[in-house]
């Protein structure tokens, strides 16, 4: 990945310091809210498209199961249609037992419900997982799908454009690719997730810093509000950057407590303990809801899209 970044930067693309006189203003406000506990923040508006997020989750452990029986449990609220998966879906051997063991067991009463799943692809994921029908990426890496409001009053309502990529090799196809997707996507709504985080607190700033080089011009130029990734086994937040916010989700089954570093970029900062995200977009408005491991509210808000007039 790096070769490629190094060749990135050679073409001419530069640090989003350097590109901020040409960045839109922020495409995005965002309010947090403070449900009561035990409470869902999310509001089951009439048609709404309602999902769920995990990452690094595949260990197959305690934890993982216990992550998994508070989105089953929560579902019974807040009945979501799909999962994004944030990459490490499968970690270690990845024999058919380990996708037993790792992912169908665990999810096997949402599997059973008919909620689908739809994963990207991380550093610890075998290459093939791509070809593994559950996972929903039809053999591709990188790919994207469409979800629409669906309102009873009203013929049209919230679209999203949801596009996967693979972080592991921001290689210069699949950014024409994202561009180009950009580009032509006429959905109001759209959010970017893959596995390693643009922005962190966590201990891969770094690696996060290059990345970024090569990926967040094109996102702020495509109108992206939203951005999902794992890799840091923790949660985090950002504050809106360039007009989007970056939330990494990586506890749905590793942990790393006490890795978040706090900084001005930090929104809202959780490593105590393992989570998983609800998420609900009706019209202008995506709320937000991240649980713990014991079902507490870690984090909860709503994002309001801010329309562009160029």
């Amino acid at each position: 990945m790096w070769v490629i970044l190094v060749l990135l930067l050679a073409a001419g693309c530069r640090a989003p310091d350097a590109d901020r006189a040409s960045i839109h203003p922020s495409g995005v406000t965002v309010r947090e809210v403070q449900p009561q506990p035990g409470a869902l923040a999310l509001p089951l508006k009439d048609g709404s498209i309602r999902f769920a997020v995990i990452g690094d989750s595949g260990r197959g452990d305690p934890p993982q199961y216990a992550v998994a029986a508070q989105m089953v449990a929560w579902r019974a609220r807040f009945p979501f249609a799909f999962v994004l998966m944030l990459g490490d879906n499968i970690y270690d051997r990845h024999t058919p037992q380990d996708y037993i063991d790792k992912f169908e067991a665990p999810y096997a009463a949402l599997l059973e419900a008919g909620v689908t799943f739809h994963a990207s692809i991380g550093n610890h994921d075998d290459d093939a997982q791509v070809f593994y029908s559950k996972f929903n990426m039809g053999g591709n890496r990188y790919h994207t799908f469409r979800k629409s409001e669906r309102r009873l009053e009203a013929l049209t309502g919230a679209a999203v454009r949801f596009l996967v990529l693979d972080s592991r090799s921001m290689d210069p196809k699949q950014l024409e690719w994202l561009r180009s997707e950009l580009a032509a996507s006429g959905s109001n709504w759209k959010i970017v997730y893959f596995h390693h985080p643009l922005y962190t607190s966590g201990r891969y700033q770094s690696s996060a810093r290059a990345l970024r080089i090569a990926v967040e011009p094109i996102l702020t130029a495509g109108g992206v509000q939203v951005v999902f990734a794992g890799h840091e086994h923790f949660y985090e937040r950002t504050h809106p950057q360039n007009g989007i916010v970056y939330f990494v989700s990586g506890a749905a089954g590793s942990l790393r407590r006490g890795d978040i570093h706090r900084s001005p970029l930090t929104a809202k900062g959780f490593d105590d303990d393992y989570h998983f995200m609800l998420v609900e977009v009706s019209g202008d408005e995506l709320f937000f809801q991240a649980i713990s491991r014991d079902g507490a509210t870690v984090d909860a808000g709503v994002i309001t899209r801010i329309q562009r007039h160029e």
